[in-house]
């Protein structure tokens, strides 16, 4: 099955595009994130209970959670933005631009135009992985303190994929068609359709 074109094919045009270094794009993506950040925090805080979560012994660990909360989470963006790769280059076995700015870390494929299920594939790679790689250990790490850094990392890798989630829920739902191409040069992907 071929998996991307190097030109543009004939007959396409563009429907749709997502730019996250655009302001209010960014702006928009980055209010979603953070409510659903709480979004995915409120159901640990009602069902641990809200004494267990903050109680005087995690409270008087807040320093070694948020340590290891913001260390585990600059490695995640890292690793996440990796996995994406990982999967585009199994998919297409082409260069790859990696980078970060002040609204997104990214990984694109920028030089071909990608199909539909491999785009797909790669949009949602870090989401798969890393929600089953996080939320086990939000469920089941019994250390208060530490599971309480495990949550919020769970969370904040839910918030943080928020820009692929938009991007998978477009091709899931609005742009079915098989045929249809993505430019992905990282911060911007662009939809294409035959016509």
């Amino acid at each position: 099955m071929k998996h991307f074109e190097t030109e543009l094919p004939e007959g396409y045009r563009r429907v749709y595009e997502i730019d996250a270094k655009n302001s209010k794009t960014g702006v928009i993506l980055n209010v979603v994130s953070l409510l659903l950040a709480v979004l995915v925090f409120l159901p640990f805080v009602f069902s641990i209970g809200f004494r267990e979560l903050f109680s005087p012994d995690v409270r008087s660990r807040y320093w070694l959670i948020f340590g290891v909360f913001f260390g585990s989470y600059l490695l995640y963006i890292v690793l996440h933005e990796l996995v994406h790769g990982a999967a585009y280059k199994l998919l297409t076995q082409r260069k790859l631009t990696f980078g970060l700015s002040l609204s997104v870390a990214y990984c694109g494929v920028p030089d071909i135009y990608v199909y539909r299920k491999a785009s797909l594939i790669a949009t949602l790679a870090p989401f798969v992985v890393f929600t089953a790689v996080f939320l086990p250990l939000a469920l089941l790490v019994k250390a208060p303190a530490l599971r309480l850094a495990f949550i919020l990392l769970f969370c904040s890798h839910v918030a943080g994929c928020i820009g692929d989630l938009y991007g998978a829920c477009l091709m899931l739902f609005r742009f079915r068609d098989p045929k249809l191409l993505v430019r992905d040069t990282g911060p911007k992907q662009t939809y294409y359709l035959p016509e």
